[in-house]
């Protein structure tokens, strides 16, 4: 659904703003590609798929079950499935620096360590409650 005037408008607002406020993270962002699997990632992808389409016919041709299940051609499809959400997943990058530049938190859960300054939502919060604070009185 595209966006009305007014959203895009306002949209326009806060990425200038964005841009503004701090330019490298903005730059960072726009140069970042997001859900594109590498070349490696692909191949492992469709040699895994491959793999477990032949265990899914391999397992229909032989004559093993267990409760009416054909074994084989189960975690056939197992390693099918593995191997497609491994192709279209990004990968997860531990340790990673976060778009704004700063390392993970000491705890090791992935809150950045900003030394007591607000990150850029919290700002855009705090403007947004004073604009709102404002238009009531």
């Amino acid at each position: 659904m595209p966006l009305s005037e007014h959203e895009q408008r306002m949209l326009d607002e806060i990425e200038s703003a964005l841009y503004a406020e701090d330019p490298k993270f903005a730059s960072s962002v726009t140069k970042q590609r997001v859900g594109r699997p590498t070349a490696r990632r692909r191949l492992i992808a469709a040699l895994g798929f491959l793999i477990g389409l032949a265990m899914l016919v391999g397992g229909l041709m032989v004559d093993f079950e267990l409760g009416g299940l054909k074994i084989l051609s189960f975690v056939g499809f197992l390693v099918m499935f593995g191997a497609a959400a491994f192709g279209l997943l990004a990968p997860n990058r531990h340790g990673a620096q976060d778009p704004n530049g700063a390392q993970s938190g000491p705890r090791g859960d992935g809150k950045p360590n900003r030394g007591g300054r607000p990150s850029f939502s919290e700002r855009m919060e705090s403007r947004f409650q004073r604009r709102f604070e404002q238009d009531d009185s």
